[in-house]
């Protein structure tokens, strides 16, 4: 019996709560794991669990010597899947979440070329803009915008998502072109209704004094693409992010309202469970993603 077997056999019988199914993941009879165990405790010249008919318990000197040998353990599988990623090409499948119009105007893209570099990877993208808890929906990678809550998530940032407050220029033809913030007030709003923002939207000017623009609402959605199609329209101010509107400002179809006003800049992040093994799937998409973002956004003026 070799020492490494024997604490293998031990992590297992604790985490398993009997000698019986920790001798199974092994193919062992429960006589021979509790040998295991007992060559173990004879090695090192102290008991480290307390055997019953009925359950295992730990030591002191059991418990802490369990704590030391499951991290060696889970630092020894690492280390062997990662010689084999190593070795592979990158397959399976990825499971990627992402905010509905992000996804739709800037991953589709990206998602397309990496699979035609990846040929044995199968990729399930789910667009949608309500939060999705990522180990519960099985879900590898997910793109989330804004200030992340503490989490057991580790974020890599991809961009950063910077707001416009704008219209048509049909729009500030027709009611005039608001120099003031009182003057925007009036003016009616497209809101995006998913956010704090449809109560009111937050400028702040040179010497940081916060303004809230909360005139009007003359539309209100859950999805950005149709706010963009009602500014397009003439309809109102909106108020959303560059990689919304930024091309139509550049194009000269929007304009911006009080550029001088500073607006929140929020960040675009890849965010993926937290993990000792992160498998090579998920890593080389990721690092294919903050690649691809590297420069400034093409979304931007």
């Amino acid at each position: 019996m070799d020492r490494f077997t024997r604490i293998a056999v031990f992590v297992a019988a604790m985490d398993e709560g009997s000698l019986v199914a920790a001798g199974r993941r092994f193919g062992l009879s429960a006589s021979m794991a509790g040998k295991h165990v007992s060559a173990l405790e004879a090695e090192l010249k102290v008991r480290l669990i307390h055997r019953s008919t009925r359950s295992l318990s730990f030591t002191d000197a059991g418990r802490a010597y369990y704590a030391r040998c499951k991290r060696i353990l889970e630092e020894f599988g690492d280390a062997n899947r990662e010689a084999s990623d190593a070795s592979n090409t990158v397959r399976g499948t990825l499971r990627l979440a992402a905010p509905v119009t992000f996804g739709a105007l800037h991953m589709a893209d990206l998602v397309a070329r990496y699979l035609q570099v990846h040929p044995q990877l199968n990729i399930e993208v789910s667009l949608d803009d309500r939060f999705v808890d990522l180990q519960n929906a099985g879900v590898d990678v997910a793109i989330r915008i804004g200030q992340l809550a503490d989490s057991e998530l580790i974020a890599r940032r991809l961009a950063p998502c910077r707001m416009a407050i704008c219209a048509a220029p049909a729009f500030l033809k027709r009611e005039g072109k608001p120099k003031t913030i009182d003057a925007l007030c009036r003016l009616p709003r497209l809101a995006f209704n998913e956010t704090s923002s449809v109560r009111g939207w937050t400028l702040a000017d040179k010497q940081n004094r916060e303004h809230v623009i909360d005139g009007p609402l003359r539309m209100q959605a859950n999805n950005m693409e149709m706010l963009l199609s009602a500014a397009l329209a003439g309809l109102g101010v909106a108020y959303g992010p560059t990689f919304v509107f930024g091309p139509h400002i550049k194009a000269g179809k929007l304009v911006r309202v009080l550029p001088e006003y500073r607006t929140a800049e929020l960040s675009i992040n890849a965010v993926y469970p937290t993990a000792r093994y992160v498998p090579s799937k998920v890593r080389s998409f990721i690092d294919y993603l903050v690649d691809a973002f590297r420069d400034e956004p093409r979304w931007e003026g």
